[in-house]
């Protein structure tokens, strides 16, 4: 892909400081955007043209500029132009409002000073910020006043405006584990399936994984495990959605025995093909390569 057909999808976060760039921030990563925070305007085309001509050749761009960076904002007129009148770059201005009395009652709940009057009176340094980002705000295609939304409803509006019907903006991932080798940290739920009989005692199924139709088809056998998947697939059906609504990107979903061998890969690959006819999913075995000797 050469330059002339290389295009950039750029969006610019700014906004009051307490309206919500952090959470925004954190959305549009989930959205698979490349995300800087704090960048000076007028680095903003040399930093696009660093980004063009990586090896990665990274498409999407999102950059927070806000008064962090005020001694440089002189610029932003000159810099809104320039992109305004490249025909490779989509670019948006998305700019996050919210009221005085929302913008208050937030710094006082924080307990942070405002950036523009550090030692003075907080609606002085909200006041003076909305005069100085009155430009910025004017050349906004979305604007959002975030004055009564939670973070998760923020995270909504971002998605529902900027994803891409291509990308899952939700996933789940159904893992398999062994507790000798450890609790995995990153996992949402936990299900212990080290009670239901195991092909390790079974010498002929003992160098095998969960992996293999023997194996599957043995741990898939006892009325044990029939009782768990009807138990299982009943709660995960009903909590998945919840999750998902409640506006997490990622829910995992951990299967763990002894080894992280047999019971566990069976019931991680047998939920992650359950769950991936309704969810996004991919399905992990983080110690099935671990076997001793």
């Amino acid at each position: 892909m050469d330059n002339q057909t290389y295009a950039q999808e750029l969006v610019i976060i700014s906004g009051m400081s307490g309206a919500g760039k952090t959470v925004a921030v954190q959305s549009f990563e989930d959205l698979g955007f490349y995300c800087v925070d704090n960048i000076p305007p007028e680095l903003l085309t040399t930093f696009l043209a660093l980004m063009r001509d990586s090896e990665r050749k990274i498409s999407r761009i999102a950059v927070v500029m806000d008064l962090r960076g005020h001694q440089f904002f002189e610029s932003v007129s000159a810099v809104l132009n320039e992109l305004a009148n490249q025909e490779d770059i989509q670019g948006n201005i998305l700019f996050l409002d919210a009221d005085d009395e929302a913008l208050v009652r937030r710094y006082k709940e924080t307990r942070r000073s405002h950036p523009l009057s550090p030692a003075g009176l907080l609606l002085d340094g909200i006041k003076l910020e909305r005069q100085l980002l009155e430009e910025i705000k004017s050349h906004a295609k979305t604007v959002i006043n975030t004055s009564t939304l939670k973070p998760r409803e923020l995270r909504e509006i971002i998605t529902s405006k900027f994803a891409h019907s291509n990308k899952p903006i939700f996933s789940v991932n159904v893992m398999s584990f062994g507790f000798k080798h450890g609790m995995p940290i990153d996992a949402d739920l936990v299900f212990d399936v080290r009670f239901l009989k195991n092909p390790y005692y079974v010498e002929e199924l003992r160098q095998k994984t969960g992996l293999q139709t023997e194996v599957s088809s043995y741990v898939l056998a006892t009325e044990e495990t029939q009782q768990l998947i009807a138990k299982l697939t009943d709660l995960l059906q009903f909590m998945v959605p919840l999750y998902k609504k409640e506006g997490k990107s990622q829910l995992v979903v951990a299967f763990g025995c002894t080894g992280g061998q047999h019971r566990s890969v069976t019931l991680a690959e047998y939920f992650g093909k359950l769950l991936g006819q309704i969810e996004h999913t991919i399905v992990t075995h983080r110690d099935i390569n671990r076997r001793k000797a």
